[in-house]
């Protein structure tokens, strides 16, 4: 059988509001596959202390940030609280060229930029809560986040969830373990895609020149 170079790789984006589980199935999704790797975001947000530059994030200047985006190196970008972060897009290109996927934790707007510079390469996947009072229950467990940053979540969460629509899946998180199966079967059906399998059609002309080999 034809390795995982010979397959086309594929981006996968998770997108839901926060509290909505997309943190816990991304996590829970590359433990079950380390072929699935998290994309490494440019961003001119300071590292923080436990974390590590080009491992965590490529940590930029604001200067450094903008030539990117000038010399259109950047699959997507948006500013998130006052940060800029980014998608590079070099080292997209050379994973899925290797059959290597890539899993993408950004909102609609990402998502939309993306799949304007990969198209078919990409698919994407929003989680929606079961209720938005599941969701305020889920962002108060944490016991993280003051009342003004919980009731700032919620305000935002309308306004991401009304993009539902303009992914290619939509799961509804009522139980982790249930919604994180239904996210490996989309991945598992994707990959099996034609456009990301080239030598499937090599093969199907070989078996049609010469039937009976």
């Amino acid at each position: 059988m034809p390795d995982q170079a010979t397959r086309r790789g594929l981006l996968i984006v998770l997108s839901s509001p926060s509290g909505a589980g997309k943190t816990t199935i991304s996590r829970k999704l590359m433990e079950a596959d380390p072929t699935i790797t998290m994309s490494v975001s440019a961003t001119t947000r300071p590292p923080r202390p436990n974390e590590t530059d080009d491992v965590d994030y490529h940590f930029v200047s604001d200067d450094e940030f903008e030539k990117l985006v000038e010399d259109g190196e950047l699959a997507e970008w948006a500013y998130v609280f006052d940060h800029r972060y980014g998608s590079p897009k070099e080292p997209i290109k050379t994973a899925l060229k290797a059959g290597r996927d890539i899993l993408f934790d950004i909102d609609w707007q990402g998502t939309q930029q993306l799949e304007t510079a990969f198209g078919n390469d990409l698919v994407s996947i929003f989680i929606l809560p079961p209720s938005m009072a599941e969701l305020e229950r889920r962002l108060r467990s944490r016991a993280t986040d003051s009342e003004e940053v919980i009731q700032g979540r919620m305000r935002r969460a309308t306004g991401e969830i009304v993009h539902w629509n303009e992914y290619d899946y939509v799961l509804v998180n009522d139980d982790v373990e249930t919604c994180l199966a239904e996210v490996e079967a989309i991945i598992v059906a994707e990959r099996l895609r034609k456009h990301r399998r080239p030598y499937v059609a090599d093969l199907a002309r070989k078996l049609v020149e010469r039937p009976n080999d």
